[in-house]
């Protein structure tokens, strides 16, 4: 038989639902964008990792069981580069998709299990809002370390609170500055950087978070490297449970705030903080409204 006559029968493939959301967004294509991909109990890490890559996203997130008598959900976090243990927007950006699209009618609460263990997550009007594991708190830092590597001066440094690397499931290094525009300014030469953060960093997630409170506004951004490029964040959920337990800690034992990220790169994005501290502590609870922009069919 003539092999051009054959017909190449197609592949075994697999179809998954999913998802695209934008998390912490006031308004549509603002946020963090998040891709949610369920039934994907089936899939290898690699083909969860290589589907994150393609998507490229800063994470995208993989439902693997849902257990409704226990109202439980498995979900794995990915990065375009590796799995993450715990990430606040794929968490709540999640949570928002399975209650109001998978199971849109079973419970304004969800306990989302991922490798740090259960984060209880629910919904309260268009806020969802997750609570976080206590904070470990890790070395501090001077100023005088950021000098070589930012455009950063001392008069920038806001030194009323230290720098210190702090951990909820992943860590940053939290960097205190004096107002917005040292905010609005700061630059970084990568290489020099990257350099510091192998060296300081106790964790293998190495990323600095700047703030500033400035009239009582709270003001962020987070840089960090992905497969050897700096980039910068538009909402990151899981460095404002680090920053509130920090401002917790140094600032107010009490804190109900909205942190403004993401402007400096044209993806507005709102975290709300909802915090308390009682002798060692933390109650840390951070919010978001969630903005719904698509749905689909994956093949595999």
């Amino acid at each position: 038989m003539n092999p051009k006559l054959i017909r190449q029968l197609p592949s075994k493939t697999m179809k998954l639902p999913f998802y695209i959301v934008d998390v912490f967004a006031e308004k549509k294509y603002s946020g963090n964008q998040l891709a949610v991909f369920d039934n994907a109990q089936n899939l290898t890490t690699q083909q969860m990792q290589d589907i994150a890559l393609e998507i490229n996203f800063a994470e995208s997130t993989f439902i693997t069981k849902i257990d409704s008598e226990k109202n439980e959900v498995e979900v794995r976090i990915f990065t375009p580069e590796f799995e993450m243990q715990f990430a606040g927007h794929p968490i709540i950006g999640t949570s928002w998709v399975l209650m109001n699209c998978i199971r849109p009618t079973e419970s304004n609460t969800i306990n989302l299990m991922v490798p740090v263990g259960i984060i209880p997550v629910y919904q309260d009007q268009d806020l969802v809002w997750l609570q976080s594991a206590e904070p470990e708190f890790f070395n501090t830092f001077q100023p005088n370390d950021f000098l070589d590597f930012s455009t950063l001066k001392m008069v920038d440094f806001d030194t009323e609170f230290p720098i210190q690397e702090v951990s909820t499931g992943s860590a940053f290094v939290i960097v205190p500055l004096n107002n917005k525009e040292a905010l609005a300014n700061l630059e970084l030469n990568s290489v020099k950087m990257n350099e510091w953060l192998q060296l300081n960093c106790k964790t293998s997630f190495r990323a600095l978070y700047f703030f500033c409170l400035e009239e009582g506004n709270l003001y962020s951004r987070m840089l960090y490297f992905e497969n050897n490029q700096l980039k910068e964040d538009a909402a990151t959920g899981s460095a404002s449970t680090c920053l509130q337990a920090f401002l917790l800690h140094y600032y107010s034992s009490d804190l109900e705030i909205i942190n403004h990220q993401g402007d400096y790169i044209g993806r507005p994005s709102r975290i709300y903080f909802n915090g308390k501290k009682s002798q060692n502590n933390y109650e840390i609870k951070i919010g978001g409204k969630i903005q719904f922009i698509a749905k689909g069919e994956w093949e595999v």
